[in-house]
């Protein structure tokens, strides 16, 4: 699935590094706390969370990550944004919950880390 395709089904805002929106992407992993993303996500996974700090796009970079979804419409700041931007990460913000935008993303094919 195309990060595009993520954007329009959440209907997410991108903040950031539109020009990897055709990235393609097979799962995905949700969770705020960053050492289980370390942990338990694989690389090159879209990275769902409501915690709003720096640390997120720098486990994002350790992990590969392509995209952050920042759920239940929380703003990140413009050095979160900045951060994400400079290491082409997309950034996205959608007002749905994390069980709703990974409910949705589910159902429309994304697979969860441990189907792999």
């Amino acid at each position: 699935m195309q990060l595009r395709q993520i954007a329009e089904l959440l209907r997410a805002r991108v903040l950031s590094s539109e020009h990897m929106l055709d990235t393609e992407v097979q799962n995905a992993f949700c969770c705020d706390m960053m050492s289980d993303v370390l942990a338990f996500a694989s690389n090159q996974s879209v990275l769902l969370t409501g915690l709003l700090n720096p640390q997120v796009v720098r486990t994002a970079m350790m992990m590969d990550m392509h995209c952050i979804v920042f759920v239940n419409g929380k703003e990140p700041t413009p050095e979160i944004v900045s951060l994400a931007d400079i290491n082409d990460i997309v950034v996205m913000v959608t007002e749905a919950s994390m069980f709703r935008a990974a409910g949705t993303l589910f159902d429309t094919g994304l697979l969860n880390t441990e189907e792999e």
